[in-house]
């Protein structure tokens, strides 16, 4: 379904262009000049061709302004200062409606299937921290296999993780999710919320859960010499391996799962646990690196082979090479130094939307390659953000 603005611009009924409209505008409509929609629409086509900061965003459409001016219909000749952009993103976009906004727009344009694996992780923007505050810490969950940001919330300097993942999982419908986390999400609410709200989780014990990583490492360990006269129950395990070659390594990897202590454990809905070893081998120097970690999920064994299981925890490691890189190094997030009122946090949403609508043009293997692209065919980045 189409629109038509007064000036004759066409946009479709639930474009993205539709969404930045329906955001809040905390600015005085008299005297506005750049509409907040306008605004958003050309940092993010910005992004999408290249360009990470608001000096660079405002220079690559002032370039263009002709083409703009025309495209979106503007009744002004020239095009947003790059201090238009910073006072917006600082002071004028609720960063958390933003985030909201651009999780249910992603979400609503993927068809996710059965027992999608959702990644919790944090992750600080280092460019924000000065001298007076410790930068901005965000918690996200993020799709790995699908390359898109569910939703993101500030961890407030005097907080840590554990108490904003229950707040950031109830804005997001759990069902048929498989929540992974790293050990510091390993907590008996979190987990008794993701069953009750429909999915699974998947957790690893170490670190705040020492005793429970002690007793599977004892578990998955040999067995100790029978006392004479008895016998040891068989234990149930079973396991599954994969091999891969890239990137100058050979990696393998293991898992080993069983279902007998889940009456063992007092843990909400845990049903096994496993051991996951991960061995690598320089293909150059031979160089050997292995290590095991331990760990248990809500997921039964009829629910979820052990193939399939050993492929949901590998998934989760993809949030460091297909998020955090992304936005550190081709991004250049961490390099930020929007350290005023929301600016930061407004950013990290525009590159989690960026790389979600990256994640949909499946023909560009490399991000740098995609907005190469894109910048040099501008009006079908408009058309990402403009049509359905």
């Amino acid at each position: 379904m189409e629109c038509n603005t007064e000036e004759g611009f066409i946009f479709d009924i639930g474009s993205l262009y539709e969404q930045f409209h329906q955001l809040t505008d905390s600015r005085d409509a008299r005297g506005l000049r750049y509409p907040l929609e306008i605004v958003l629409t050309l940092a993010v086509m910005g992004k999408l061709c290249g360009e990470d900061r608001p000096i660079g965003i405002a220079e690559w459409a002032e370039h263009r302004a002709a083409m703009l001016v025309e495209a979106l219909g503007l009744e002004r000749s020239s095009m947003p200062h790059h201090s238009t952009y910073r006072r917006i993103f600082e002071d004028v976009v609720d960063a958390s409606e933003l985030d909201q906004m651009v999780g249910q727009y992603l979400a609503g344009k993927k068809n996710f299937g059965q027992q999608v694996v959702l990644a919790i992780d944090g992750k600080f923007l280092k460019g924000t921290v000065a001298d007076d505050k410790k930068g901005l810490h965000l918690l996200a969950a993020y799709l790995p296999c699908e390359g898109i940001v569910l939703m993101q919330m500030t961890v407030e300097n005097h907080e840590n993780e554990i108490p904003v993942a229950p707040k950031l999982l109830k804005c997001l419908d759990l069902r048929d999710k498989v929540i992974i986390g790293d050990a510091m999400h390993t907590q008996r609410e979190v987990s008794l919320q993701i069953v009750v709200s429909g999915g699974d989780y998947i957790w690893f014990a170490k670190g705040n859960q020492s005793n429970m990583e002690d007793d599977i490492r004892l578990w998955f360990g040999p067995d100790a010499e029978p006392i004479p006269g008895m016998s040891y129950p068989p234990k149930d395990f079973e396991s599954a391996t994969t091999v891969n070659k890239g990137h100058g390594r050979i990696e393998k990897r293991a898992i080993t799962v069983s279902s007998q202590l889940k009456d063992f454990f007092d843990w909400p809905y845990l049903e096994q646990v496993f051991k996951l070893e991960r061995r690598f081998i320089r293909t150059k120097t031979g160089e050997v690196q292995e290590h095991i970690v331990y760990g248990f999920t809500s997921l039964s064994r009829e629910a979820v082979s052990p193939k399939k299981l050993l492929n949901m925890v590998r998934s989760y490691w993809r949030i460091e090479n297909s998020l955090h890189y992304r936005r550190d190094v081709s991004l250049l997030e961490d390099r930020t130094r929007m350290t005023k009122g929301h600016a930061g946090q407004v950013m990290a949403s525009i590159n989690n939307l960026v790389l979600g609508i990256f994640a949909k043009k499946y023909k560009f293997q490399y991000l740098p390659s995609a907005r190469r692209y894109f910048d040099a065919h501008p009006l079908e980045a408009l058309a990402l953000i403009t049509r359905l």
